[in-house]
């Protein structure tokens, strides 16, 4: 029986010694191309984005298109995490890019038609973009998300409908957490537009309450050097990246006015600037004597009518007579 398989074997075309060895060697060299590819291409996309952290940012496609502001150690850090994703991304394609090819090449040297396969895989993606076209969009959403660097772990964004801390990204979901502690999970691919409050600097903006009976020159003055004198303390100057501008009058009611003053800082530090602003300047106006809006509270003063004192009276004696 032994004999027999064997007979068969070899008067089988492509199956004699010389056949054997030659589909070895070719087998041996499609495995050491596609090893070379593979680590080629793998240590390229290694030193590329060395390169692009060691370079910093707006000097690479894998990092920021442009630096406004210097970068502080969590900025560098979240780069830096972006930027190995991205290559682990890349590294993934690469493997399964030469590996496909070297299992049609070595199909192909077993006499096996992949033009069929080849075909039929074809239709089946097509199937499978149909199915799961979302699951797809989600991902190329959270690839280009990571390329752009839209948004990191600690950004505070806006998405529409959620407004929150951002704890966690991935291809296919961001993370939020909102003010109320809530944990929303949100597909990439649903995500149409992102405001991110704490990307580069941001503009602490403060509309400060007047009295109608004020001078407005004089109140602009004393807003300014009271902004002047609070962005230079010194729990506030590290943060502050422009000096305080006075807008001037922003809006009018029936008792104020709002005279408005920005100033320029990193970004994510803009609202307890505006609260610390905010108390130096109403500090300052009071010592320089511009009043705010009812400056002495609101309450009724006064001694009632006579009219008013006869109706207490009838109130309180009908409230006996029920008695």
């Amino acid at each position: 029986m032994k004999d027999t398989l064997q007979d068969a074997f070899r008067n089988q075309p492509g199956f004699t010694t010389a056949g054997l060895i030659d589909t070895a060697l070719s087998l041996g060299l499609i495995l050491v191309v596609a090893i070379g590819i593979q680590w080629a291409l793998i240590l390229l996309i290694k030193r590329l984005s060395r390169h692009a952290i060691e370079r910093g940012p707006g000097h690479s496609l894998l990092s920021e298109s442009i630096a406004t502001e210097p970068e502080n150690a969590l900025d560098r850090a979240r780069r830096e995490a972006r930027i190995r994703t991205l290559s682990s991304v890349a590294r993934s394609a690469v493997a399964i890019f030469v590996w496909a090819w070297a299992g049609l090449a070595v199909l192909t040297e077993f006499g096996v038609q992949v033009g069929p396969l080849v075909a039929s895989a074809g239709v089946v993606g097509v199937a499978l973009g149909f199915g799961a076209q979302s699951l797809v969009k989600d991902f190329l959403s959270g690839i280009f998300m990571l390329i752009e660097d839209q948004y990191g772990v600690g950004d505070l964004i806006d998405v529409g409908d959620v407004v929150g801390t951002v704890e966690a990204v991935s291809l296919r979901l961001t993370t939020i957490r909102d003010v109320d502690g809530t944990l929303w999970f949100i597909r990439n691919g649903l995500i149409q537009k992102v405001g991110n409050s704490t990307k580069g600097h941001a503009v602490a903006r403060i509309d400060v309450p007047v009295g109608l009976s004020n001078d407005v020159e004089a109140a602009k003055r004393a807003i300014g050097d009271a902004a002047q004198s609070a962005v230079a303390l010194e729990g506030l100057r590290e943060s502050v990246l422009g000096v305080p501008d006075v807008d001037g009058v922003h809006a009018l009611a029936v008792d104020h006015m709002l005279i408005r003053v920005r100033v320029k800082v990193v970004a994510g530090t803009q609202w307890r600037i505006r609260r610390e602003l905010l108390g130096c300047i109403i500090t300052d106006l009071q010592k320089q004597g511009i009043s705010t809006p009812y400056p002495h509270g609101i309450g009724i003063t006064g001694t009632p009518s006579n009219s008013d004192s006869a109706r207490g009276s009838a109130g309180a004696g009908t409230a006996g007579e029920l008695k």
